[in-house]
């Protein structure tokens, strides 16, 4: 038991950061990227690429990621800020077709086999602590979390302390408002694409130390990305942690029970924030509180018998 909760809060850290770029561009552009996973997973073999070059899997991820964040300008300048004027639908149609030239793309330069950082990573990709009570906790999942925090926490003080961020968040909250005051929002959407598309990049890259890629892995990725997003909320990076902290632990947990538990246990504990979520809408809609409450019977007052004063 204490096992699944320490290897779940790990493995929350991994989920946070690959949703922090989803929750980033629906927060400040109102679309759903569903090439989100599929962008994580060129950024992860972007890495695998240099290194197979014989560069450092560091160095390897230190190049990767700012190269991503320069498609994710590109993708925004030249496709994604066209598709804004056209409504909801087209976005998405947009996304979903970028996200298979992704994976057919990886499938004709890499071929279908999985591959992994392990070998790159050498002693460290196996190296880990024991904890009293025999627990093993892995080196490596520790650094991810470690990381996954340090993201989060720059990027929170990107949004609260730079000029840029307060663009963003002003873009996010108003986009009238945001130009009437000289905000550029087409210069701010780049921005956050950029950053979405770069926070992607790191997270494939951290799927491939820690387990195997290949090219069609990147819908799974999506589907945990959004789970994580709405479990922990849109709009909050720390919710997004919890949200991704909430899902590792509901996988571990569900994996106790079976194999097939680990995916489950984390689309019921979706499924069921998402129902809470919508019947808390449905209630405040209707102005009536979030649980029925039994409406109990007031106790009868005597009625009092008015004064009326007599004019002499």
């Amino acid at each position: 038991m204490i096992d699944a909760l320490i290897q779940g809060t790990l493995l929350g850290g991994y989920y946070a950061v690959l949703a922090a770029g989803l929750s980033l561009m629906f927060g400040v552009m109102r679309i759903i990227n569903l090439a989100h996973g599929d962008l994580a997973m060129a950024g992860a073999f972007g890495v695998l690429w240099l290194v197979g070059l014989g560069w450092s899997p560091w160095l390897a991820v230190l190049v990767t990621v700012p190269a991503m964040g320069v498609v994710g300008w590109l993708l925004q300048r030249w496709v994604l800020a066209r598709t804004l004027r056209s409504g909801v639908l087209l976005p998405l149609l947009v996304t979903m077709g970028l996200g298979a030239l992704i994976q057919n793309g990886l499938y004709g330069v890499f071929g279908s086999e999985a591959r992994s950082l392990a070998d790159a990573l050498g002693e460290l990709s196996w190296a880990s602590w024991t904890l009293p009570g025999d627990i093993v906790v892995g080196q490596l999942p520790v650094l991810t979390l470690a990381l996954g925090v340090a993201v989060l926490a720059g990027l929170q003080l990107l949004l609260n302390r730079t000029r840029l961020g307060r663009s963003i968040r002003a873009a996010s909250s108003d986009p009238e408002a945001a130009a009437l005051c000289g905000v550029d929002a087409a210069g701010v959407h780049r921005a956050a694409a950029a950053i979405s598309v770069g926070l992607a990049a790191l997270a494939g890259a951290m799927l491939a130390t820690r387990a195997t890629i290949e090219p069609y892995g990147g819908p799974l990725l999506l589907i945990m990305a959004f789970e994580a997003v709405v479990i922990g909320g849109i709009g909050s990076l720390w919710g997004t942690l919890l949200g991704g902290v909430l899902l590792g632990l509901a996988q571990s947990f569900g994996a106790l029970v079976s194999p097939q538990g680990f995916q489950l246990g984390g689309h019921l504990l979706f499924l069921t924030v998402l129902g809470g979520r919508l019947w808390s809408q449905y209630r405040h809609g209707l102005g009536l509180s979030v649980w029925p409450v039994p409406r109990t019977r007031a106790t009868a007052r005597p009625a009092t018998t008015p004064v009326v004063e007599v004019q002499p």
